[in-house]
């Protein structure tokens, strides 16, 4: 790497280190026009599969942890996004087949779905790293103009995260609410890790986990998401 980059290199792990911490009951303090969205919790990213990852199950503590803050707090709103792919999907292209329709991969993880009030969320099915084209979520979004405050957790950071957050600030942009507020607590995202050596042994791409978390925790703050350490 040229030494030109180590400047900006040291500046972005000092900003993700001096990250806040947000109290839990200021970003709820309007339960009503607030959601929780968890992007992904799934027994493919989490636990089985080829996309699985101990990086992604190691967030879900803190995950069930916030679901039930929420959930004392008065929250109503809990969506879920999840990947529920066809077989045929053409994003296999990318990456390897996962989370196929009716496969345990396609699962909620059961530290949520074993929660008292999992009847109260929203689950939208997706065939691609998209979550609001062809899920059901825009329709959602305009049948609740009032919530306007979204908390996003879940994987992977650059990839669905990302995409899922910048969609719902730019969304914000477009419709003038300015009293919108798109959270990204770090210590409730994450993205899986594949090192050079074993993407060359398996004709993948190598994907520094630590690197890119970091980077688009980043990008995500550049592109106005309200991007903290973690609720408290």
């Amino acid at each position: 790497m040229n030494d030109q980059h180590m400047p900006f290199l040291d500046w972005l792990s000092q900003w993700e280190a001096d990250l806040p911490y947000l109290k839990v009951t200021e970003v709820l303090s309007a339960p009503e026009r607030a959601a929780l969205v968890s992007q992904d919790l799934l027994k493919g990213f989490c636990y089985k599969g080829p996309l699985s990852s101990p990086r992604a199950a190691g967030i879900v503590p803190k995950v069930v942890e916030l679901f039930e803050q929420a959930r004392d707090l008065g929250l109503q709103h809990f969506l879920l996004l999840q990947d529920t792919h066809e077989p045929d999907a053409l994003e296999f292209s990318a990456y390897p087949p996962h989370c196929i329709a009716g496969t345990e991969e396609s699962e909620t993880i059961d530290e949520l779905t074993r929660l008292p009030f999992s009847d109260r969320f929203t689950v939208f099915s997706k065939n691609s790293i998209s979550s609001h084209e062809g899920t059901g979520l825009d329709p959602w979004l305009k049948a609740h103009p009032e919530v306007t405050t979204f908390v996003n957790v879940g994987v992977c950071t650059d990839i669905c995260i990302y995409h899922l957050a910048v969609y719902f600030r730019v969304r914000a942009n477009v419709l003038q609410q300015r009293d919108a507020r798109i959270v990204v607590p770090a210590d409730c995202v994450q993205t899986y890790d594949l090192s050079v050596e074993a993407a060359t042994e398996t004709g993948g791409m190598p994907h520094d986990g630590d690197l890119l978390h970091r980077i688009f925790l980043y990008h995500m703050a550049l592109n106005g998401v309200e991007v903290v350490a973690g609720l408290r």
